[in-house]
């Protein structure tokens, strides 16, 4: 089975991971957010898309999920002392990721291409795939004013109310060849446990993307971001807070609602699955290492072939512990 699946963030990096453990090498490609790229020290940063590579490495930061593990700053300090900006923590490991990345943009190179070549660097088998590689930024409009990503999520960590999101470059951008082709041989398709509005939605801002996830063939299937009445991390309730909606695996669905096949929800909520109009696969959607990334990964997939066999009754409820063949 070939499985596409759309990424971005910790939770996104997390299944991901699980995901690649539970399929055959080759059998798993990444769409991944890049509307939190950024210019930084005049580099290229693509978070995302590095917190994604970086775990499927296993040369991520066990604590964090980002960055690398057994990374030192030593440049990040000697910047400070310089009076440069030291508010984004680059690591000196990450830091040849970002100058590799930005000589090779400088010289033409696609963002596809060298989003290959770092993961191959890396030894990854999964195939990854920044959304476009035309430049979509993301823009949080807050109670002080329109923020950059970056500078709401890292320098002003999420400090500042939102009101709303919207992606700049979007309309314009266009999705690569390799994108589409994958969209096309996908037999499922995943929206892991990512940031709806900060990681997922800038991947459908773009129009094409969008409606050749309408067209696509394959079911897709979103894991749960929201369990219990909290994102597990970052600043998705916050988000949802702010923007007067639900804190709940509810509002998720709904976001997605035109695109969504299935849903993979958390036991801790499952006396909400009658309420999805979707079949749904009750679960633990928390995971805290390989193993249980992995049992997720399985899970997923399990339930997706359901799906790609023949979907269960509207609205069905599956709950139980399944296991990939």
């Amino acid at each position: 089975m070939n499985v596409l699946a759309l990424a971005g963030g910790v939770g996104g990096a997390k299944l991901a991971t699980g995901l690649q453990a539970a399929l055959p090498p080759g059998a798993l490609t990444l769409l991944v957010n890049t509307g939190d790229d950024f210019e930084h020290w005049g580099l290229t940063i693509c978070p995302d898309l590095d917190t994604v590579i970086y775990n499927l490495a296993g040369v991520n930061n066990p604590e964090t999920g980002w960055g690398r593990a057994e990374e030192t700053f030593t440049t990040l300090r000697a910047m400070s002392l310089l009076g440069g900006e030291d508010w984004f923590g680059l690591g000196d490991q990450d830091l040849a990721i970002h100058l590799r990345r930005t000589e090779w943009l400088r010289q033409g190179i696609s963002l596809t291409e060298i989003t290959d070549r770092l993961r191959r660097s890396l030894g990854i088998s999964t195939a990854v795939l920044p959304m476009s590689d035309t430049p979509v930024r993301t823009l949080v409009h807050t109670d002080e004013g329109d923020l950059p990503f970056q500078h709401y999520f890292v320098r002003r960590r999420c400090e500042p109310l939102v009101i709303d999101v919207s992606f700049v470059g979007a309309d314009e951008a266009q999705m690569s060849e390799a994108a589409q082709e994958a969209i096309a041989a996908a037999d499922l398709i995943v929206f892991c446990p990512s940031n709806p509005y900060l990681s997922i939605d800038p991947i459908l801002s773009i129009p094409e993307m969008r409606a050749s996830l309408i067209r696509a063939t394959a079911p897709i299937v979103a894991v749960t971001p929201i369990v219990g009445g909290s994102a597990l991390k970052g600043p998705a309730a916050k988000m949802m807070r702010e923007m007067g909606q639900m804190i709940s695996p509810l509002t998720v669905v709904d976001r997605y609602a035109d695109l969504l096949d299935g849903f993979v929800l958390d036991r801790q909520d499952a006396i909400l699955r009658d309420s999805i109009d979707v079949p749904v696969l009750v679960t633990n959607t928390v995971m805290t290492d390989l193993d249980s990334k992995t049992i997720l990964g399985r899970e997923t997939l399990a339930f997706g072939a359901l799906l790609v066999a023949g979907a269960p009754a509207q609205g069905a409820a599956l709950d139980k512990n399944v296991s990939s063949s």
